[in-house]
């Protein structure tokens, strides 16, 4: 060994030393260093950095590379290479969006660099790549099928997402969070998503209680940043970076998606564009957020959802007068909108209800199958926390359904501003909620109180919405927090939904009809036992069956009144069940015995009038 490679291994040697003591070593440059590894590495780091930027120029290189190992070694071959390219042209053309290239113009544009390149390269192989003017035309040619590449969007965002995300060590460091690191990184129409590794001992909740810290630390808007756990690892996290807001406007609603409740309804939007689809078989929901949320923007869609299936029976109970959900009276069995009238309709489902559970018992089954002639019945109650003040005895019958009613296929969909324990009552309700959706709420506490204990702390940040019908769900199928954003139904839409699906609207099968009608039997014996031991003044004790007749043909007589008197345009079943104070099924019957008999006619959509001798021979 000479003199000089003993010099240099002592210095290696004493380096390693120095450093183990904490001491960083500092070399000096001398002539025993070879300055041109430096100058080459320097260059390959700069080029690795730019790498996106010089891609047009490796392209070039590369076909130049390509043209002269033709021409020199398979010349023959100049037939197969405008044949190659026009063959991955046409495939780019048609299935470019498989491999990212969504817009029209991407793969045209993809195509006409690869059908440029071939003739280049072919031209090349036939002559010689550098023979004038074949190296002008590579290089004018590059540099304008180029400047797409420059200016194009989706590299300048990747191009910026790397550099931000190359500076992770450093940020994770600030923000709490040392030692993680980032894996991968995809780039997407409205922001960027990177898989986080943590370090050991950190979880996805310690990256979710950083989410301010990760914001400020990336320069992003504020509520930019989403963190949602991975569930196959406790260890890793995905950070999704919101740069242009999806759900910044209203999505106008595109029509049912479904045609069962057997099938998963769509109640909206996520931010990545994929379907929120909920089942709401046999589950009950609640719907909560403050005034102005868009609680009635997702009632509104669970209409339109559940109207558009004839395998399901809907009553609805709305104590603000009918405002929200009498636009939909067409697809309504029953309408309650006075505390009374939302008790006895509560009374009426659970009756329903326990004479589902005795034929499923007696026919040895465990759950009601829903059908055009053996529907679900599903309950919608606007406002639930009305029935809590005005309708106490309510509140009973609702528990009753909440606990016992997915096995008969009874369904209680609740919308509640605040669904405290007061609100909801003191039985099993708000526990018994299957499918929780909470739209923007004013306290953070309130968010534990719609989607459970614990919630707000897991990630679920409803107090960060910002805008009408943004919203949370949680279910079985969705246990990560992910937004989402409801469908807008207009006045006007509503109005033709549930004019055009009002035809489809099926009747109670016969078990749950003999169940209630025994149930309003039972109830109107009861009230003629009251009414014969205490009669009113001035009206003599009558027996119950009298009382019902009677109640019977003035009901009757009420609806041939009211068909009567109808114009031209007949009379609306909304003011038939209110002139009669007969349920919806039960006028429903009555109008198909008179159409029957040729007495009445149907003009319009839910709409009737007397028959007349020149509407006959029409």
């Amino acid at each position: 060994m000479t003199p000089r490679h003993v010099s240099r291994h002592r210095l290696r040697r004493n380096a390693r030393r120095m450093r183990r003591d904490g001491i960083q070593p500092i070399a000096s440059v001398t002539d025993d260093l070879v300055i041109a590894p430096l100058v080459i590495v320097t260059i390959g780091r700069l080029a690795w950095r730019f790498r996106s930027a010089l891609a047009p120029w490796w392209v070039m290189a590369a076909l130049a590379a390509a043209a002269l190992v033709l021409h020199t070694a398979y010349p023959s071959w100049w037939w197969s290479v405008p044949t190659l390219a026009a063959v991955l042209a046409v495939a780019v053309a048609v299935g470019g969006r498989w491999v990212g290239l969504t817009r029209g113009i991407e793969r045209g544009y993809a195509a006409t660099v690869l059908v440029g390149a071939g003739g280049w390269v072919t031209a090349g192989t036939l002559a010689h790549p550098f023979t004038p003017p074949l190296p002008a035309v590579l290089v004018v040619g590059g540099v304008i099928t180029a400047v797409p590449w420059w200016a194009h969007r989706r590299r300048r965002a990747r191009v910026r997402v790397e550099r931000t995300l190359a500076a992770w060590p450093d940020i994770a460091q600030t923000i709490g969070l040392a030692g993680s690191r980032i894996q991968s990184a995809v780039i997407d129409v409205w922001g960027y998503r990177a898989r986080l590794a943590l370090a050991r001992g950190q979880t996805a909740e310690d990256a979710i209680a950083k989410i301010g810290a990760i914001e400020s630390a990336l320069g992003t808007r504020r509520g930019a940043v989403r963190v949602q756990p991975l569930p196959d690892r406790a260890d890793r996290a995905d950070v999704r970076v919101i740069e242009t807001d999806p759900h910044a406007d209203a999505i106008p609603w595109p029509g049912p998606s479904v045609t069962s409740i057997t099938q998963p309804l769509k109640l909206g939007v996520f931010e990545d564009g994929g379907p929120v689809r909920v089942s709401l078989l046999r589950r009950h929901a609640l719907v909560g957020g403050v005034a102005g949320a868009g609680k009635s923007g997702g009632v509104n869609v669970i209409m339109g959802e559940l109207s558009a299936c004839p395998d399901v029976i809907i009553w609805g109970i709305d104590l603000k007068a009918g405002m929200e959900l009498r636009p939909w009276e067409p697809c309504l069995g029953r309408l309650a909108t006075t505390p009374r009238q939302a008790t006895d309709l509560l009374a009426d489902a659970v009756a329903v209800l326990d004479g589902r559970a005795d034929a499923l018992a007696r026919r040895g089954l465990r759950v009601w199958d829903p059908s055009p002639d053996a529907p679900a019945l599903v309950i919608l109650i606007d406002e639930y926390a009305e029935l809590a003040d005005d309708a106490a005895e309510a509140m009973r019958y609702a528990d009753s359904i909440a606990r016992r009613g997915r096995a008969p296929a009874v369904t209680l969909i609740a919308a509640t501003q605040r669904p405290s324990q007061k609100a909801m009552g003191q039985g099993a309700v708000r526990s018994q909620m299957d499918v929780r959706v909470s739209m923007r709420v004013r306290e953070r506490r309130d968010v534990d109180l719609i989607l459970g204990s614990g919630m707000l702390k897991a990630g679920w940040g409803a107090h960060l919405l910002d805008a009408p019908g943004k919203f949370l769900v949680s279910a079985t199928e969705h246990d990560v927090p992910r937004r989402g954003r409801t469908f807008l139904l207009t006045d006007a839409a509503v109005q033709e939904t549930a004019e055009r699906h009002a035809d489809r609207r099926p009747a109670l099968d016969a078990v749950s009809a003999a169940a209630l009608e025994a149930a309003t039997e039972a109830a109107e014996a009861a009230g003629a036992a009251e009414s014969a031991v205490e009669p009113p003044e001035g009206r003599p004790a009558t027996g119950g069956r009298h009382a019902r007749e009677r109640g019977r043909e003035s009901a009757t007589e009420a609806l041939w009144a009211a068909l009567a008197a109808a114009s031209d345009a007949g009379v609306s079943l909304g003011d038939l069940i209110t002139a009669t104070g007969m349920s919806r099924p039960t006028v429903y019957r009555h109008l198909a015995a008179l159409e029957t008999q040729g007495r009445v006619i149907r003009v319009g959509r839910a709409r009737w009038r007397v028959a007349t001798p020149e509407s006959d021979s029409e």
